[in-house]
């Protein structure tokens, strides 16, 4: 139980990754704060956490627009008393090529998978500053770090990712605040199990280890960095991928 006593506020809690580590951090000890657009897709979560005998609270809410997101950041604290860990997730994909891709394809992109996380770090680290102690995690992508045709929207939300992730970490080291980031590279989820066979072999051969991975790789990486294991780490990028990306 290597998070006992803690607690976390993860956003896109209600399926895929976000769910899994939700769900991963309860079962080390953690009470959670489960995000999402609407409590409908995270009901079943809390559930599943309360059976372990965590809490697990739901709260909807847009991490797009700064009022919402500083309401639900209220209501955990309300419920919870501090905020220990941040696992900024909410993302979404918008994909086609660059001289198809429309505006709003870009702009929506970026609003929930950059400026989402921009506003849930600045609610959550003034918590954290005060408390002297916080982790967060930042959920980006390898495609930040390799590019891939047809994401340019995506790519540029989860490369900013990484540099948002770096600068915040030399702003709040001094008060005892991480602030990493994790790359998954090809994971087990809704939107890869769309793929045809065909693409998914093809992805595979890409990966050395010669296998997808699943949300659990990612979440193992999201609690370590949300431990006291990682706590001289801190500004880094750590890939989740099989070895697809190796710098």
């Amino acid at each position: 139980m290597i998070l006992r006593d803690k607690t976390v506020l993860v956003t896109g809690a209600g399926r895929g990754i976000g769910r899994t580590i939700a769900i991963k951090l309860a079962e080390n000890g953690a009470d959670v704060a489960l995000v999402d657009l609407t409590t409908e897709s995270t009901d079943e979560v809390a559930a599943e956490i309360r059976k372990m005998g965590r809490t697990a609270i739901v709260l909807a809410g847009n991490v797009t627009i700064a009022g919402e997101v500083d309401d639900f950041v209220k209501k955990a604290v309300d419920q919870f008393g501090r905020i220990d860990i941040l696992v900024n997730n909410a993302g979404i994909t918008r994909d086609t090529l660059l001289m198809r891709m429309k505006e709003e394809d870009w702009d929506a992109v970026l609003s929930v998978n950059l400026k989402g996380a921009f506003l849930c770090t600045k609610a959550v680290s003034r918590i954290m500053m005060k408390q002297r102690y916080g982790r967060i995690v930042n959920i980006s992508s390898v495609i930040a770090l390799m590019g891939n045709a047809g994401q340019a929207n995506y790519g540029a939300s989860k490369a900013g990712i990484i540099g948002f992730s770096k600068s915040v970490a030399r702003e709040l080291a001094s008060r005892g605040i991480t602030v990493n980031a994790v790359a998954p590279g090809f994971i087990e989820t809704q939107m890869t199990d769309v793929l045809p066979e065909d693409m998914k072999k093809q992805l595979v051969n890409q990966i050395p280890l010669g296998r997808i991975g699943s949300p659990q790789d990612v979440a193992d990486a999201v609690l370590f960095l949300a431990s006291d294991a990682a706590s001289y780490i801190t500004g880094q990028t750590i890939t989740v991928d099989g070895g697809m990306v190796m710098q």
